[in-house]
Order: C-alpha cells, then structure tokens, then sequence
C-alpha cells in the first residue's frame, strides 16, 4: 500500500511569534481607551448627553486617516519592504498614543486620533507579511488566526490597564486644576499611554533584531538589524552552554563531544548571497484591474460592513453603559417600555474596564476550546455565514437590558450578550481573512490587496462609530435608546447577504490531488528502487548506480563500514550545539564540521524518501478540504 507523501510544510513558528511581539503593543493602546472614553470626552468640556456623538468623532477620524493611508503603506511596503513599513507605522502609532494621553483639549484629541490612524496602515502589511510566510491552504487557518489572537489578548490587557491606571487621583470632570498641580493632575489619561509606548518600545526592538524580510524581492538583502540579532542569539545561546558546561559533571561519560566554537568571522554569508543571486528584476507594481475580481470585490464588502458593526458596537457600548440609569416609576413621561426608553447602566471607568476585561479573557478561551473544532467539521464560508446571522440578533437584544430591575443583573445580561457577541467576532474576522487572501490571483497583488481592504474597511469602520454616536445622542434625547442598537442591527443584516454568495479561492503554495498522487506513484518507485536488496557486490554497485551514487563510495563503505556512533574517539567537531538551527546562526558563522561526507546514495535516499506534514488533527482527511479546517485561534476584538 503507499504511504502518502508530500512535502514537509511547517508553520514559521519562530518569525510569528517575533511578528506577534512586534504587534502586540497595538491592541493594548486601542483597547485601553474604551474604559475611559466616556469621562475622557466629558472632562474636555463635552455636555453628558453629547458625548456620544463626539466618541464617535474621535473614532471616526482614526479610521478616515487610516482609509486615505493604507493603500499608500501597502504600496510602500511592495517597494521598500515589509520590515521597514512595519517598523515606521509602530513607531508613528507610539509616539501619538503619548499625543493621545497628554491632549487638553477636544480638538487636541480628535488631531492625535487621526494621526494615530495615518500610522494604522500596518494591518494589512502584516496580514500579507503572514500570508507570504506561509502560501499553504492547510496552514492557513492557524496561522491568520495569531494575529486575531494576538488582539484578543490585548484586549484582555488593554481594557485591565485603562480601567485601572487612567485617572488615579478621581478628577472629576470640569475640575479646575492648579499652576502646581501634579503631572497626573494635569494629565489623569497619560499613563495607560505611558505603558502602551514602552510596550511599543519593546515590540520595535524585537522587530528590528528578529523580524525576517518576507517580501520577495528583498529577502537576499543585507539587514544590519537582524545580524546584530543573530549575533546576540549566538551570544546567549554560547553563553548558555558555559554555564551549562560548569553546572554538569565533567566526567567522561557526561562531557559533551561538540566543543564551542570561535566567534564568527565578518564573511558574507553564503545563503544570502544566493538568495540575492536568484532574485530576478523587480515587477512592476499590481494594477487594481488584476486586485478586483469578482470573488474580492464580494469579500471586500463583506469585510469592509463586518468591521464596520463591531467597531461601531465595541465604541457604543461602554458608553451605553456609562450613561446614567433611568428611573423606571409609572410616573416618568420619558420610560413607556416596550420601545420607548432611554436608561443605561451608570457604571464608572473601573466597572467597565473589569467587564471588557473578563470579555477578553473569555474570548480567548473561546477561541481556545471552541473554534478549533467547531470550524474544522463546519468548514471556513459556513463559519461565516453563521456569524452573520447570529450578530444582527444580538444587537436587537442589548438595549432590553436597561429594563431589568438592579445594576447588578444589568451587567451580567449584558456581559452574556457580548460574550455571545465575541464569539461570533472570534469565528467571522479570522475565515473572512483567509477568504479575501485566497481571492487574491497571486501573492503578488497581496500587498495592494491588503492595503485596499484596509482602506475601504477604515471607511465602514469611520463610518459606524460617528453614524451611532451620532443616532444615540439623538435616541437618547427623544427618548429611545433602543435607536442605535436597532440601526447596529440592520447594518449587520445588509452585511450578511453578499456572505452567501462567496466562494472560497484556490489559495497559494498547495497542489491538486492528482499532483500528490503522481508525487505518491513517483516516491514509491524511487523507494523500490533503492531499497531492493543486494545479495553481492555486483548488485550492490548496480543498485547504488542506479540510485546516482559512485562506485568508488560503495567500495568505500563495504571496505570500511557504515558510519559508526557518535563517540570521543571517532568525532571532531568545532560547532558549539549540536541544535543550533541555521536561521539563528549570524552571518559568516562557519557550519559544523561532519565526521563523514555523506555519500550520494544517502542524499539519494533522502530525497526520494520524503515525509508529508499533517496539520494537528487533519489526519486522514482529505487534502481538498484542508483549507476548511478550523484549527485556529480568532478575536473577540474587530481590527486585524
């Protein structure tokens, strides 16, 4: 029977997490304002009942800037780079994050915001930066899913930080604040800002060390950043075997065989001088004719209304939930329930924060323990078309909770209801992703692709928060709280139809079943050719032959034998590990010495006996539907 064979795909584990590190400072600072928007606005000099409305602003403008600006970043990183790109939007998105923190007035505020989302154009770098790092369809899932997931934690962190570390003195808005007044009297929203700037410090640094160059054209390029990282794993992981060598016994039977090595040489290194050497000439940038087809258009859409409804709510509802409680007594003119009614919950910045918090912290459980199977039997369209349904109802739902009796049921009604809100985010954001990636007609329009999504999605995003701010202040003023969240609902509605109608693409990097059969037949005739036994050294040499080996290296082995273990008398070596992985090793560093050429028949061997990567639970499925499987993590939060 044939064995099934394939090659050997593995996620980028190590260039993920660096690229998570890298990213991870952004959600916090996104995160963190929701606890203390409300009273941020307030206390620039804002009306209670017009705070909404300016919330809304403030997001809008983020997600105007970051429209206009995406589509140049994506350009700008098909040209220079993905690193370069990458770096500049986290710098510029640090340094007015601290803008943010110390802003005075409204229009101060509202300014930062949009120059927080001019340096917001890296969405869409990075999720094509992941998307080049691994162009397999039965990769996919898991790997479009550690950015979600990345989100997903910050947003257990950001919201954590923002309830408990903005405001620390209680300013209470309007308070008049003295020429000697303290930095955080002055500034009571600066410090969640301070901490999400030293996070971004942390995630450049590691960028700039450890990021790899995935575009194609500019991987064979020196980057001084990354040999001075290599240069420093080197160090640390030398560093290690000494201290290693000094805590083990230096006995025989337990001294290393490989001895360290001398620091590395200043050559080039060989690998990306070939890698340079095999690079073609730059193509010309994509045109959006080869961008827009049918399928992306469609996924377009979809994405661009499915960030549109979860910004719009993840703006909404902590200010739903700041404003004041309704009195509920037959006598007020102003509450006839079922529909006419406008109370919320009265809670304060540290109430809200705890919520978002545990919202966080359950979505990644979720995303844990739920999506993995549940889109592994549904598959990657279904997923989504179910979540499209399921968040409409939600929204209906959420202002019936300001009817219930007490503060306390109020938030535990209302924490279920984003709970199942989450859930639906976890699933939608990750598989409609990977459905606009396999629209794309090569990785090469990935870059301008990803861009335009960004950009067109910054309009719905720009769109829902000053549209719902703007309907909740005019609710609530008339009387009808239920406005904004019933407008949410619709829009999620016209947000659900073109779902129907998409069908998930080809994808990159996979062959077709017959092409892995053929590749199976081929195997299993080169395994019986070079595995048939030999009885003398004539079939010995007719076979090695056959294989691609010399004669002069099968006389050798039948003279001197097989290659003996590993032992003090028989090995050499100047390598320090035994498992420093090549990527970690700086440039001009020198391999470790074999004790023994490989002869041909082994590299003959190895070549034609080849082993398939099976995704965790995949096994036994058929390679077509492996595009389908869930074995992925997504968001509770809206932005990747």
């Amino acid at each position: 029977m044939a064995k099934h064979k394939g090659a050997h795909r593995r996620l980028p584990v190590q260039q993920l997490v660096v690229l998570s590190i890298a990213r991870f400072a952004e959600p916090i600072a996104m995160t963190s304002v929701f606890p203390y928007l409300p009273e941020m606005i307030e206390s620039l000099d804002v009306p209670p009942d017009q705070v909404a409305a300016y919330a809304g602003i403030a997001a809008s403008v983020f997600s105007l800037s970051q429209a206009v600006f995406a589509v140049p970043w994506g350009r700008l990183s098909d040209r220079w780079g993905r690193k370069p790109a990458i770096l500049t939007c986290l710098t510029g998105t640090m340094v007015m994050t601290v803008l943010w923190g110390f802003s005075t007035t409204l229009w101060m505020a509202v300014l930062a915001r949009a120059l927080q989302g001019v340096f917001n154009g890296n969405v869409g770098i990075i999720r094509t930066t992941v998307a080049e790092m691994v162009p397999w369809k039965e990769l996919q899932p898991r790997a479009f899913s550690v950015m979600p997931l990345v989100w997903n934690i910050g947003s257990i962190f950001g919201p954590m930080l923002g309830g408990a570390l903005s405001n620390p003195l209680g300013a209470l808005p309007g308070h008049v604040r003295g020429p000697n007044a303290g930095l955080l009297e002055r500034f009571p929203y600066v410090l969640p800002n301070l901490v999400s700037a030293v996070l971004f410090l942390v995630g450049i640094t590691t960028g700039i060390l450890f990021l790899d160059e995935s575009l194609e054209t500019k991987r064979g390029q020196r980057d001084a950043g990354r040999e001075v990282g290599k240069r420093l794993t080197f160090a640390a992981k030398k560093a290690a075997f000494k201290v290693e060598s000094i805590v083990r016994p230096r006995g025989s039977e337990h001294e290393r065989l490989l001895k360290p090595s001398n620091m590395p040489n200043e050559q080039l290194d060989e690998e990306a001088l070939r890698n340079k050497e095999s690079k073609g000439p730059a193509q010309p940038p994509p045109s959006l004719k080869e961008c827009l087809t049918k399928q992306s258009m469609l996924n377009l859409f979809c994405y661009t209304l499915l960030a549109m409804h979860n910004i719009a709510f993840d703006q909404l509802i902590p200010i739903y939930m700041h404003y004041p409680e309704q009195d509920h007594s037959p006598s007020n003119p102003d509450f006839v329930p079922p529909f006419k009614f406008s109370g919320g919950f009265g809670l304060g910045n540290q109430s809200i924060g705890l919520l978002f918090t545990l919202y966080g912290v359950s979505g990644m459980i979720i995303q844990f323990f739920v999506f993995p199977p549940v889109a592994n039997r549904l598959g990657i369209v279904k997923c989504l078309r179910i979540c499209s349904v399921a968040m409409p109802v939600i929204y209906f739902f959420i202002p019936f909770t300001s009817l219930l009796p007490d503060q306390t049921s109020k938030k535990i009604a209302g924490f279920l209801l984003m709970l199942c809100k989450g859930v639906f985010s976890t699933f939608a954001f990750p598989c409609s992703t990977i459905l606009l990636t396999n629209s794309a007609s090569s990785l090469r329009i990935l870059g301008t692709l990803n861009g335009i999504a960004v950009s067109v999605s910054a309009i719905g995003r720009a769109a829902g928060p000053a549209i719902e701010g703007a309907v909740f202040t005019i609710g609530v003023q008339r009387g009808y709280v239920i406005a904004p969240w019933w407008l949410l609902s619709a829009i999620a509605w016209l947000a659900a139809v073109p779902v129907f109608y998409i069908v998930e693409g080809a994808g990159f990097g996979g062959k077709t079943d017959d092409e892995m059969e053929d590749s199976d037949e081929e195997d299993e005739e080169g395994e019986d050719e070079i595995e048939e036994p030999t009885s003398n050294r004539v079939g010995m040499i007719q076979t090695a032959a056959h294989a691609g080996a010399e004669v002069d290296d099968v006389a050798h082995e039948e003279r001197y034998g097989s290659m003996m273990p590993l032992s003090r008398t028989n090995t050499v070596s100047s390598n320090p590990f035994s498992d420093v992985e090549e990527e970690d090793r700086p440039a001009g560093t020198p391999a470790a010495t074999p004790s023994r050429r490989p002869s041909r028949r082994e590299s003959s061997a190895r070549k034609v006996s080849r082993k398939v990567s099976i995704p965790i639970g995949m096994g036994g499925m058929s390679r077509r539907y492996s595009s389908n499987l869930g074995h992925s993590f997504g968001s509770a939060g809206g932005y990747q």
